[in-house]
């Protein structure tokens, strides 16, 4: 392995190759541009646009995650982990549906999820030109974003009634495309198996590969009551994929920077990670703190606990990737090459070459505000923000369309109420404990004097004024929520209410720091950063994808085992090697098995596949992507990748160093449901019987 690695680094030095050309299995695509001469010569695959069609309308976009249609009554498979704030609604302590799991036999069992949306990629189409003239007329990078935002809010606002849509950018800003969604409300719960078996080996197994874990549930889309009609749905494959299948993988991947300028790159490695990883550790300390009150508060603080720690673990990756002197030389050569390549031709260097040196003064001013852009909020306490978005809603949709933040554009605004009026419960006893360790950190570390921390609480102790809010607050009720949202300015300035009141009083100052931030840094890094894309097209085309940005893409490689140091890692696991594992350690926890699988163990065909590692690029928000083989069905769920494609946030590590993504084996799935769960009628529908 050593001798790869050095080889492959030899090759580069040798040639300077770009990472700008696409290798491999490398690349998030999105489906304007799908990769299909690398399918052609690679794979010998060659799709037609009715199959890339389907795949697309079956992709489901949850919350930060995906998922996938899987028969035609508007079935859902998608992660356990994904569809866990969805279970946790539902949970009471009576219930907890978490640790104990749920299988609806009839659909008249399956429960309907509170403030439950998902949503589908109907269509698209290119509005670049439209965009770029609008900013053009700009004057200045600051008048070229209102210009730009307000032509975005004009072709948002021309959208069929039935679909909610969005402008998105890709490649930095070098193109701009209108995306519209079909959105689905009504999620109800068919299936899901215990917490423990969907992470079995808990936060140690995490991002590590032999993996044996359950990571799956289904769900189901209803209209009008009824099961949704999706005829554009993927076929379930009994059987799976066996080593060295080619298989595409369509999901929802949430954000990588490998376009980044290598300034931005250095204030993300010696600023922005170390500072994320202070407000999530911040974060995750007192949920931990909290959660050993008693068991009900272990309940309520668990799914928190889980996805602070995964986001943690896959932050020190991401950064040790960024403290390679050899990976970082690559970034560094990537820009050297284009701008080397760029100087050739005067009259494009004249034009973009500047940008870099725009961006890198933005990045150098960054660093004195960063600890008041990240600690200036209420975001650790799910009762401060709805009264920080009450309070900003007004003030919001007071404005033009065009001059709004975005997320308050009349487009959204259907999502952004219901999601605020959502009856999901809230836990006083969390809320208060998280906001008072999230006030007394902003204090330690912002100072006393600093603006927020004097807005949010004067002269008063962090207890004092959070324990007052949480315990007086009415926010509780999503009927208040509606009266505040409904009332207008004046039902904001006049309300008693102490959670608004606090959301009051910092509102000016987060806006200051929101307003200096894009006008500092966004609108410069977005306007250079289109300069650089349109560079980029110049000296090398379009033949490399955009950064993801939590947008449908389409990735694609192979099942495949791999070496590592002196051994080699198959690319499947069995239920055998779950038994195992779990025997190896007494049963201890995190390795503990729920009483269904145990009890099945004589009854399940233990050589089935469990879990399996590919080829294919993914990155967090691909969680519950399926994966997809050539006859265009379903052979896995996408849940995980190992430590060694952690940093892929930054590039793409070639498969031949072990960076795989972990997904879920569908025949091992189709054998849990029949042999643990006894849930032969989701089976039927899985299978079309």
């Amino acid at each position: 392995m050593f001798v790869k690695k050095c080889l492959a680094l030899l090759l580069f030095v040798a040639f300077g190759a770009p990472t700008f050309l696409a290798r491999a299995d490398d690349g998030m695509w999105t489906f304007d541009n799908p990769p299909l001469k690398q399918w052609k010569e690679r794979y010998n695959f060659e799709p037609s646009k009715g199959w890339l069609d389907k795949v697309r309308l079956a992709s489901v976009k949850f919350p930060g995650a995906s998922g996938v249609f899987v028969s035609s009554n508007g079935l859902i498979a998608t992660n356990h982990h994904v569809a866990s704030g969805f279970i946790e609604r539902l949970s009471t302590k009576e219930r907890d549906l978490l640790k104990n799991g749920f299988y609806a036999k009839t659909q008249a069992e399956e429960l309907k999820v509170p403030d439950g949306n998902v949503s589908i990629l109907e269509s698209y189409d290119n509005v670049t030109e439209r965009v770029h003239n609008a900013a053009k007329s700009g004057t200045s990078d600051a008048d070229s974003a209102t210009k730009r935002t307000a032509e975005i809010a004009a072709i948002e606002k021309d959208c069929p009634t039935a679909l909610r849509c969005e402008v998105i950018s890709l490649y930095s800003g070098g193109e701009y495309w209108l995306y519209r969604f079909k959105r689905y409300t009504d999620v109800r719960l068919v299936m899901a198996p215990e917490e423990q078996a969907a992470f079995f080996g808990g936060d140690y197994d995490n991002f590590v590969y032999p993996r044996h874990d359950l990571d799956f549930t289904f769900l189901r889309v209803y209209e009008n009551d009824k099961p949704a009609a999706t005829p554009n749905y993927l076929k379930w494959s009994a059987t799976g994929a066996p080593d060295g299948e080619f298989v595409v993988v369509s999901g929802y991947p949430g954000s990588t920077a490998r376009l980044l300028t290598v300034s931005q790159l250095t204030y993300q490695r010696d600023v922005g990670n170390p500072l994320q990883e202070k407000v999530w550790k911040t974060r995750r300390k007192v949920l931990e703190d909290y959660s050993k009150r008693n068991a009900e508060a272990q309940r309520q603080a668990n799914p928190g606990m889980r996805s602070l720690a995964n986001s943690l673990k896959r932050l020190e990756g991401q950064q040790n990737g960024l403290l390679n002197p050899r990976n970082f030389a690559r970034k560094e050569a990537e820009e050297k090459d284009l701008r080397d390549k760029l100087a050739e031709k005067a009259e494009l260097n004249k034009q973009y070459a500047p940008a870099w040196e725009a961006i890198a003064k933005a990045n150098a001013d960054l660093p004195s505000k960063a600890n008041q852009l990240a600690f200036s909020s209420l975001g650790s306490s799910r009762l401060a923000t709805i009264a920080q978005q009450i309070v900003t809603y007004h003030i919001e949709t007071a404005k033009p369309d065009g001059e709004r933040y975005p997320e308050f554009r009349d487009t959204r605004l259907e999502a952004f109420r219901s999601s605020l009026l959502s009856p999901a419960p809230i836990y006083l006893d969390m809320e208060e404990a998280a906001l008072t360790a999230w006030m007394v950190e902003a204090r330690n570390l912002l100072g006393a004097n600093d603006p927020f921390v004097k807005a949010a609480l004067g002269e008063a102790e962090p207890a004092e004024v959070v324990g007052k809010a949480v315990r007086e607050t009415k926010l509780t009720d999503p009927a208040v929520r509606r009266s505040l949202l409904d009332g207008g300015a004046a039902a904001i300035a006049s309300s008693t209410d102490p959670m608004i009141m606090l959301a009051r009083r910092v509102e000016p100052v987060v806006r200051a720091l929101r307003d200096w931030n894009e006008k500092n840094v966004i609108n410069v890094e977005t306007a250079n950063g289109t300069r650089i894309a349109q560079a980029r097209f110049a000296v090398y085309g379009k033949n490399i994808p955009p950064d993801a940005n939590s947008q449908l893409r389409i990735a694609y490689g192979v099942l495949k085992g791999y070496e590592e140091d002196t051994t080699l890692v198959p690319f499947r696991t069995t239920f055998f090697g779950l038994y195992d594992r779990a025997l190896s350690f007494d049963e201890m926890p995190p390795f503990n098995l729920p009483a269904s699988i145990k009890n099945a163990r004589t009854k399940i065909d233990l050589s089935t596949p469990l879990n399996f590692v590919y080829t294919a690029d993914t990155i967090g928000g691909n969680s519950g992507s399926p994966v997809i083989n050539r006859k265009g069905e379903v052979v896995g769920l996408n849940f995980d990748s190992n430590n060694q494609k952690l940093s892929n946030r930054y590039w793409y590590i070639e498969e031949a160093e072990g960076s795989r993504a972990v997904g879920v084996h569908s025949a091992g799935i189709i054998e849990a449901l029949r042999k643990i769960y006894d849930a032969n009628e989701l089976v039927n529908e899985l299978i079309g019987k």
